[in-house]
């Protein structure tokens, strides 16, 4: 168990971090599931991150008091308790209060491991594992989140993480006591963590509205989103050796990674098609992004600031309610954008059907079974599929049939990538910010 504790612990770092965005490639069932809205079901996000960036600093002083392995303990157990409550959810409310939950429950257990770690690799080594398991889980939270979502349905999400807690309470629990540094007052970094925030809000376009437009915009699986979306971690995780090779200072990487977000976000927001592969490159320029910004700057924050845990929560709570910035600051404007979409997605639906080559008699069949799904999804791009299943039609004119749907559906595909334009090109504004924070010259202390 001593052995297995500390990576147990990196993992628990990991899992509560992935939870800000693991629900992501989700949310389309989590909608479908529990007949819910887009607005609503983006509360299943906001929650979370809402909660853990506003309890983090609170957390942080009151667990600065106590043990590190009873507050690792407690945080870890209420974590799992309250996954297994999301997993059980039988409603919108009930889905977001467990999240409010689980995210306090994250709190406790993020700077309780934080300490432990410490106290099994020593503070260098501590801090840069916990910081780490925060970059990867994050990264990696969308793709874990839509594999478990296609193989197996949105509540395997919270089931599996009920195990790994199962094994790390007990870890906690019996890890040495550590001795929690004497308390010195450093101010809270905050260049630091002002361009962690932004660059949190500019990371939400990448990390939650990507997957939306995939799965929700162009119809494809959450397992094909989750492929798609694996090359956001890869480049992240890539990103480190890159650094490392090139050796940049500090001001320099942090940088370049926001220009390559920023870069990475406006390419998604001017993508010639809809087309998985046109998103390849930018995902790659915003997951390098990723890789040399969010640990590197998270460092910053805490090198040689005490209390440790303090200055760790602030770098939580930045980056935290800067991930409710940013989906406060894009979900209205994309679902505005889909919904001033509408009308010339239906102009344009409707000429397809009028220069389709079919009778007189199915023209109108097709726009009455059009018509009924259109008003049956209204604020969601339509899925027209069970219209065209629906026709009884001569089998002579099957095969126009299937052309027409394959025209409208590229249509659709043309007016969900349109609409989530905007919100892309608001999030590559946002990483600019970042970058605009590192260019403001430090104040020279006197004497």
């Amino acid at each position: 168990m001593r052995r297995a504790a500390a990576p147990l612990f990196a993992v628990t770092v990991a899992l509560v971090l992935a939870d800000s965005a693991v629900v992501t490639l989700a949310l389309p069932d989590i909608l479908r599931h529990l007949h819910t809205t887009v607005g609503q079901v983006a509360w299943v996000l906001i929650a979370f991150n809402l909660v853990l960036g506003v309890v983090a600093v609170p957390t942080a002083v009151v667990a600065g008091r106590a043990q590190p392995r009873i507050v690792s303990a407690i945080g870890i157990a209420v974590f799992a308790g309250a996954s297994a409550w999301c997993a059980a959810a039988g409603s919108i409310d009930v889905l977001i209060a467990a999240r409010c939950v689980q995210a306090l429950g994250g709190a406790l257990a993020l700077v309780g491991c934080l300490e432990l770690l410490v106290g099994e690799y020593g503070e260098r080594r501590g801090v840069a594992v916990w910081v780490a398991a925060g970059v990867v889980g994050t990264a990696a939270g969308p793709v874990a989140g839509g594999l478990l979502t296609e193989a197996f349905s949105w509540q395997a999400i919270f089931v599996v993480q009920v195990p790994f807690a199962a094994l790390a309470v007990p870890a906690a629990l019996l890890a040495p006591r550590v001795v929690v540094p004497p308390e010195d007052r450093h101010r809270p970094a905050i260049r630091a963590n002002l361009t962690l925030a932004l660059l949190s809000a500019a990371l939400t376009a990448a990390l939650f509205l990507l997957v939306l437009l995939l799965v929700e915009g162009w119809r494809r699986s959450p397992a094909t989103a989750a492929v798609t979306v694996s090359v956001v971690p890869l480049a992240a995780v890539l990103a480190r050796p890159l650094g490392r090779l090139l050796r940049p200072p500090p001001a320099v990487e942090v940088g370049a990674g926001c220009f390559l977000i920023a870069g990475g976000l406006a390419a998604l927001g001017l993508l010639p098609s809809a087309s998985l592969g046109w998103t390849v490159a930018p995902q790659a320029l915003v997951g390098l992004g990723l890789g040399l910004t969010v640990d590197r700057l998270t460092a910053q924050a805490m090198e040689l600031r005490l209390p440790r845990v303090r200055h760790a929560a602030w770098t939580i709570g930045a980056r935290h309610v800067g991930v409710v910035v940013g989906l406060a600051l894009l979900t209205p404007v994309f679902t505005a954008d889909l919904q001033d979409a509408q009308v010339p997605a239906q102009e344009a639906i409707t000429a397809l059907v009028l220069d389709a080559p079919l009778t007189p008699e199915d023209k109108i069949a097709v726009a009455q079974a059009l018509g009924r799904e259109l008003q049956g999804q209204e604020g969601r791009v339509p899925d027209l599929h069970h219209a065209f299943t629906t026709l009884d039609v001569d089998a002579s004119e099957r095969p126009a049939l299937a052309d027409l749907e394959r025209a409208l559906d590229a249509q659709l595909e043309r007016a969900a990538t349109r609409a989530f334009r905007d919100s892309f090109l608001i999030g590559a504004g946002l990483a600019l910010a970042a970058l605009v924070t590192l260019l403001v010259p430090r104040r020279r202390r006197v004497g």
